[in-house]
């Protein structure tokens, strides 16, 4: 499979989620408990995983809506005004008096692995209140992660199927989550040590078969398991017999910044499916998106435009 034509119209995506300034400083190497390293000068960056997956998605050419809350403060101008650069639409996100925007202190060391603290600010304070019904109307994918209160994620949920948009949560950062939650689901995405955290690292162990059982029984029929450097797994209930359990490979890269890798997938998925494409197909694109996000530092300064993506080999 060669992926979705990348030129295709793209229905809308509207994301609710969480914003961050990161605060972001390379070492060589991660220090121990009680240990003091030395390292290069701090950079303010735009993040939060919500705005990363907006960033993402409309950086491919996708119609994209944001709904989130920042602070009346300068790392609140930096993040609307990256958004907007994006081209995410940000009419939807709130600013608060009296409150910081969220930041998040990464360290990334010299292999591009990184290790983040969030602290969420205005993020917390994004209430189901907040969620206008207009803003689902017309929507084709809702992209949902754990940055916000769960309450607020359920209810963005609730909306948007209401609205008839596809539902997509990033079950990260990992929480317990309710099975009114994952009913709401139309496309669940994990990583394997999330996925073996909601149904139990036996389950994962036991092999893809059961996973697709598990999942199911949790009331998710369509899901998409991220592998890391070994690709994803494309798990669907609703194929034919033959193509539930569909393995995508990743793309080689030399890693240099692996922070929003995870965002950018979503962000493109989010995107392939509301363009229409397959769950396999948007898999494959996304994988693409985040071997060259990880290939830049940053989060959304290392997302590609369509046409910087075209330059990115396939899978295998």
């Amino acid at each position: 499979m060669e992926g979705t034509d990348m030129s295709q119209e793209s229905g809308t995506v509207v994301v609710v989620g969480s914003l961050n300034a990161d605060l972001v400083v390379q070492v060589e190497r991660m220090p121990a408990p009680g240990e003091t390293v030395r390292g290069s000068e701090l950079v303010v960056l735009p993040g939060g995983k919500g705005a990363n997956q907006a960033a993402a998605a409309a950086l491919l050419g996708g119609h994209v809506s944001m709904l989130g809350a920042v602070g009346d403060d300068a790392n609140g101008t930096l993040l609307l005004d990256a958004a907007a650069r994006a081209g995410v639409d940000t009419t939807s996100v709130v600013r608060l008096d009296g409150v910081a925007t969220g930041t998040a202190v990464i360290s990334v060391d010299a292999r591009g692995e990184n290790s983040i603290i969030i602290s969420p600010g205005a993020n917390g304070h994004l209430t189901p209140e907040y969620l206008g019904e207009d803003f689902f109307a017309g929507a084709a994918v809702l992209c949902l992660c754990l940055e916000v209160s769960l309450e607020t994620v359920t209810a963005a949920a609730r909306h948007a199927r209401d609205a008839g948009a596809q539902v997509l949560l990033n079950l990260s950062p990992y929480q317990p989550v309710g099975a009114e939650l994952l009913e709401l689901v139309d496309v669940l995405l994990v990583n394997d040590h999330e996925a073996a955290d909601l149904l139990g690292r036996d389950v994962v162990d036991a092999g893809w078969d059961a996973v697709l059982a598990a999942l199911a029984g949790v009331g998710v029929r369509r899901a998409v398991v991220t592998l890391g450097s070994r690709g994803s797994v494309v798990l669907d209930a609703t194929a034919p017999a033959a193509d539930q359990v569909v393995e995508v490979g990743a793309v080689t890269v030399e890693a240099v910044d692996t922070t929003g890798c995870g965002d950018a997938f979503t962000g493109a998925l989010a995107q392939q499916i509301a363009a229409g494409a397959t769950l396999v197909e948007a898999a494959q694109v996304a994988a693409r998106v985040a071997a060259f996000a990880a290939t830049r530092p940053g989060a959304q300064s290392s997302y590609p435009t369509l046409a910087q993506l075209a330059g990115v080999g396939q899978p295998v």
